[in-house]
């Protein structure tokens, strides 16, 4: 029964990003799609998370603390110049706080949680794997960047990427992935190397495409 549950959900999340990538880099209308990324990422948290194994007091306190230093960190970073470099957020990802999408808090999460369970069976420190699943957050984001400002998502001061960007990205997820090597929680999910998977060839097609 839970592996027809994962088929599903794998097909469910392959099937919405052919759509997605369809619709980005081939239709007419390629705005309208890039109003459902938003959707997206919750479709995406709603699938990884319905996997997740035991849900406890410090699992609910890790995910609130993701949440909020992923959002504030972001807040940080455009307010200031501070942490990523000098950037602001379009409408790509909708809802803003304080200029700053809501479901970007999301998508720290997700990206938090799937990366330090893609790690945790390695056999090296947990120290090692706070940095390898931070590394491998910053992977995702070099495949973002380059075709965040055509989806709108955001854009850069000065229509470049800085190396800034990536060390601060490499350095919050860092303390993001210690909390989450130290939090006692299962870190087990089928679902967190297909979400991982799918992002990165999804964002390798757009680079290609756009």
């Amino acid at each position: 029964m839970r592996d027809k549950k994962l088929a599903l959900a794998v097909f469910v999340l392959v099937v919405f990003h052919i759509v997605g990538f369809y619709g980005l880099a081939f239709s007419h209308n390629p705005g309208w799609f890039r109003q459902l990324s938003a959707l997206n990422l919750l479709l995406t948290n709603f699938l990884l998370f319905s996997f997740h194994k035991t849900w406890t007091l410090s699992f609910a306190l890790f995910v609130m603390v993701v949440l909020l230093a992923g959002f504030f960190s972001e807040v940080i970073g455009v307010h200031t110049g501070l942490l990523f470099g000098d950037y602001t957020y379009g409408d790509g990802l909708g809802l803003k706080l304080w200029e700053i999408p809501v479901i970007i808090a999301i998508n720290w999460l997700y990206l938090v949680y799937s990366t330090a369970v893609l790690v945790q069976r390695l056999p090296v420190s947990w120290l090692f794997k706070a940095l390898l699943a931070a590394a491998l957050m910053v992977f995702l984001d070099m495949l973002i960047e380059p075709v965040a400002a055509v989806l709108d998502y955001w854009t850069w001061q000065e229509y470049r990427i800085p190396a800034s960007n990536y060390w601060g990205w490499l350095g919050v997820a860092f303390i993001l992935q210690v909390i989450a090597q130290k939090t006692p929680f299962r870190k087990e999910n089928p679902m967190a190397p297909y979400i991982y998977g799918v992002q990165v060839l999804f964002f390798i097609g757009l680079n290609l495409m756009l």
